[in-house]
């Protein structure tokens, strides 16, 4: 096992692709240490930033002690192995993973998990603006994998999702599942406005309170809603089938307590 700890508080961001299970397997501590990064428009190398260190112990591949919050990328591509965060996790981490875990005992930045194909992800603690999404101007969105958030999560997370599962114990902000196409999104809590807009696939399940776009229509009430193969949440739930000015076959489950205005719908069933 590999361990990085920061040598010291990082002013500016600093590019770190280099961070990989991949990229540091078949590399001597020596060899690591010499792999370059960027902070700022300065080029350096992992050893000028982080203290590398090499145990016995077989996993986690690699693991990150300290603030790491302005470092970007880590994990970025990874196709197997395990990163382990302990403390905070800069922007696009994970980003096209295709394979692997990464574990952030904090919190993550934006576009975290951006058009990731496959492997886990857990965050314990908060996720940015776009996680799961693609950049702006970009529909090639989250494939597959598996996604756990113990906080909450910013705006415009999960656009253009088209396959895998998202978990969010926390509240969404607005925009959740904009274009998405499969997949599936649960979230414990509020949502803010906007979420499913323009889907035409996937589900996505929200236990607290939220808005419905009006061009989604009432479609019934279930008593339960089965996330994945290892989560089924106990409703009622409100069903709505959209988004119709996309022909959209996509489906939201609001919580029926949580949401009593949408008691209106019920005599459209």
């Amino acid at each position: 096992m590999i361990t990085l700890t920061t040598l010291r508080a990082f002013d500016v961001p600093i590019q770190a692709p280099c961070i990989t299970p991949e990229n540091f397997s078949t590399k001597s501590v020596a060899e690591i240490q010499k792999l370059p990064v960027t902070e700022g428009n300065r080029n350096l190398t992992i050893g000028d930033l982080f203290k590398v260190t090499e145990s016995s112990e077989g996993t986690p591949n690699i693991t990150l002690t300290g603030d790491f919050g302005k470092v970007k990328r880590v994990g970025q591509g990874m196709k197997s192995g395990e990163i382990v965060v302990n403390g905070n996790i800069g922007m696009h981490t994970g980003e096209k993973m295709a394979g692997g875990k990464i574990i952030v005992n904090g919190n993550a930045g934006s576009w975290t998990a951006s058009e990731m194909k496959k492997g886990i992800i857990e965050i314990h603690g908060d996720s940015g603006d776009y996680t799961a999404s693609p950049y702006r101007g970009n529909d090639l969105g989250m494939k597959g994998g598996i996604i756990t958030i113990d906080g909450s999560v910013g705006s415009d997370v999960a656009c253009y999702l088209k396959g895998g599962i998202i978990k969010i114990k926390g509240s969404a902000g607005r925009f959740l599942g904009y274009h998405m196409t499969e997949g599936a999104i649960y979230v414990e809590k509020d949502v803010d406005v906007r979420a499913g807009a323009c889907m035409t696939g996937g589900k996505i399940v929200i236990g607290g309170k939220m808005e419905i776009l009006p061009s989604f229509t009432i479609d019934g009430v279930k008593p339960k809603v089965k996330v994945d193969d290892t989560t089924s949440v106990p409703g009622p739930f409100y069903v709505f089938l959209g988004d119709l000015s996309e022909h959209g076959t996509g489906k939201i489950f609001a919580n029926k307590a949580a949401n009593p205005a949408f008691k209106f719908y019920e005599k459209y069933l």
